[in-house]
Order: structure tokens, then sequence, then C-alpha cells
């Protein structure tokens, strides 16, 4: 199986000796278990586009430092390639800014949120009719945030599947094959903690950086969601349970 990422935002510069790309953090999350993954890169947001929607058999949209709401060219150029994902139903996935950049292809509105940032781990509460991939589907699920921007005006095709009481559109779904999340299940402790210190006290003020270190005492659920991803994109069907 072949993963298309459409990479939207680049690591820091100072920290790609140690974390590399988005990108790879995907691949280290999904590659650990299934090997025979294979992934391929377009970095989109210095304009490099797959020819054909069918050049992967799933897609991830990563996060991003920028803003949907930029409209910047080769923002407009994504959502209109998503929009013939999503009409091909080949399964696509975004996260972060893959999660607004989603919605806003499909109908939705995304703002600078007046909540202010969301940093550190944060609990979502899942749907009742949580998607068939998510297994056993549990009552709340932590992951690292690190976001403003929210998604405010729902699609019409949408249906909420995990929320907050900071987040309450943090999990996005459109039938069952393309969906969403605000969060970010594929950053590490490490790397959520060295992008709040480099922003603290200057992007990030420091009242905000302590609660978000407290948060990050608690463990996230990033093994669990790995395996959901991969469902999702593979297509399976997952048993509930009782």
């Amino acid at each position: 199986m072949k993963i298309g990422i459409l990479e939207t935002g680049f690591v820091p510069d100072e920290m790609q000796d140690e974390f590399k790309s988005y990108p790879t953090m995907f691949e280290k999350m999904l590659g650990s278990l299934d090997p025979s993954l294979q992934f391929q890169v377009w970095p989109v947001l210095i304009d490099q586009f797959p020819d054909s929607i069918h050049d992967a058999d799933a897609w991830i949209i990563t996060g991003s430092k920028h803003g949907v709401y930029e409209n910047l060219p080769w923002m407009i150029r994504l959502q209109a390639v998503l929009r013939d994902i999503v009409a091909a139903r080949i399964p696509v996935f975004g996260v972060c800014f893959g999660h607004q950049i989603l919605a806003a292809a499909l109908g939705g509105t995304v703002v600078k949120s007046d909540k202010g940032w969301g940093i550190g781990v944060h609990e979502y509460q899942l749907a009742d009719n949580a998607p068939q991939w998510v297994e056993n589907a549990p009552e709340t699920m932590k992951l690292n945030a690190f976001h403003q921007d929210q998604v405010v005006k729902l699609p019409e095709t949408a249906s909420v599947w995990a929320s907050s009481e900071f987040c309450p559109y943090a999990g996005l779904n459109y039938g069952d094959r393309a969906a969403s999340i605000q969060p970010h299940p594929e950053f590490s402790f490490e790397y959520e903690n060295a992008l709040l210190q480099s922003r603290r006290g200057d992007v990030i003020p420091e009242e905000i950086a302590q609660i978000a270190e407290k948060s990050m005492q608690n463990p996230v659920d990033g093994s669990s969601f790995a395996h959901w991803l991969l469902a999702f994109l593979k297509g399976e069907r997952q048993i509930k349970a009782a």
C-alpha cells in the first residue's frame, strides 16, 4: 500500500536535524505497524503536487504554521485536489492544518479562534457514533495539541466524532473515506516540548506555556491512534466494544 503525504508545513529549521519533518513523523508512526507500507511526500506548500489523485492509495494532509484563511495559491489548489480525492472516494485524513483545510475545501469555515492557543495534552470526548475504524471506541482520548485556528462552521457533509470544550469540532468525518483530527497524534512528547520551548515568551505567553507543560505530564493515546489511522487508511472496519 502506498500512502501519499501532502506536506503543508515544515519543521522549524533549527529542529530539522533532530526531528526531520512532519511526513517523517507519520512514516515512523505508521511504518512501525506495517513495514510493507510505502510513502511518498509532495511538499504542496512549495507548489509540488501529485500528477494524479491516484498516485497513492490513501492520503494524509499534515499540519502547518499557516492559516487556511490566508488563501495562498497553493492552498486554493490543494482544496481543489482534496475535493477530487473525496469525490473519488480515496481515503484522505487531515491533521491540524490538514483538518482545517479539508473542512474548508468541503464548505466549512476556519478562523483564528478567540479562545487563543490550545497547547499540550488535551482530552477529547468521542461521540457514540464514532467511526468504524476507531477500534473499541473509548469514551475519551488524549493527544498533543498545538493550534490557535479552529473549524467554527461545519461542512454540510461533516459529522463530529471527537470534541472538547476548547475545540468542539476536533474530529470530523465525511462518510467513510474522509476524516480529520485537530490535535497531533504524530507528535512525540519531545517534539511537542521542543516546539513549545522555541516559541515560549515570544509567540506563546508564559501563562499558557506553564499550563501546557503541566498537561504534558499526562500520557497520550498516540499508539492507539496510530492503529486507528492505519485502519482508516486501509478502509478497515473494526468491531465495536459491547
